[in-house]
Parts: structure tokens; sequence; C-alpha cells
């Protein structure tokens, strides 16, 4: 490492546009094995302003499934939407197929978790995996970015409280 150092330091622009390129590539690479854990492609992502506006609209809705925390959706969730159980767990994934029990396998399901930042989700990856796996052919996701306060309640989505 630092022989890499000392050639930064010392050495032309040309070992500097090495080094940085190289460094360029692995930053790349690692953003795409970290994207490559994302079971889903761009097209079944949805941003929560789509979603909000989607459900403002005409015509037939998505069943909306919270595959979070019970406590959070009982604080606040997407009206019209079903608890699922936190998918993280055995008995949440259990909960799950319940959820989908009759549902048509080309119906179209929104999840959404919201506990905490997309990445870090512990519950979305789970639940997508679990309904494609159970031939569901239209299974979108929201992107909440840091949490469903601050991405949807605080942007003035509407919100429901309880059960």
């Amino acid at each position: 490492m630092k022989n890499i150092f000392v050639l930064w330091r010392h050495h032309s622009q040309k070992y500097r546009l090495v080094l940085s390129t190289a460094a360029g590539v692995c930053l790349v690479g690692a953003a795409l094995v970290l994207a490559a854990t994302d079971p889903w492609s761009p097209a079944q992502v949805i941003q929560p302003k789509t979603l909000a506006r989607e459900l403002q609209g005409p015509g037939s809705k998505p069943l909306l499934l919270q595959v979070g925390f019970e406590r959070l959706f009982d604080q606040g969730h997407i009206p019209g939407s079903k608890y699922c159980g936190p998918a993280s767990a055995p008995d949440g994934i259990a909960k799950l197929k319940e959820c989908v029990e009759g549902v048509p396998h080309d119906r179209t399901i929104v999840l959404y978790c919201g506990c905490c930042p997309w990445q870090e989700c512990p519950n979305i990856r789970p639940a997508f995996r679990t309904l494609k796996s159970m031939g569901f052919k239209d299974v979108k996701v929201v992107q909440i970015e840091n949490n469903f306060g601050h991405d949807w309640a605080q942007k003035g989505f509407p919100v429901s409280t309880g059960r």
C-alpha cells in the first residue's frame, strides 16, 4: 500500500491517471456487486411520489402489502395496505404467504417496508423473493430511501394509523 502512495505523490500525471482509473473501476465493481443483490429489476421499483399519484388516480389499484414491523404499521401506513409481517423472519414469511392466499398470480402487488434505509432493509428483499418464487408475475417494491416517516408521511402523502 505504501508503494501506491509513493507513486501517487512522486510520479507523473500518467501514474495518477492509472491509479485513479483503477480505483474507479474498483468502486464501480463494488457498486455492481451491491446492486446485484437486489432481486428486482429497475422496472420493478416504484418511487413514493409515483405510487401516491397512482393511488389517487382512476383505475384498479395494486395490492399493497407492508412487510415490515407491526408497530410501524400501526403507527402509520399507506391507506389500503395490508400488514403481512416482517419478512426477515420465518413467521413473517408465513404471514406473507397467508396474505396472498387466493390472490391471482397476475395481480399487481406492491411491497413496502420503510423501517430503515432502503439498502439496509431486512424485509423487502426476502418478501420480493418469496412472492416471485410463488409465481407472482407483477411484483413491485416501493423505494423508501430513509424510512416511511421521512419518505412518505413527511412528504404529505396519505397515511392511515392502526388497523
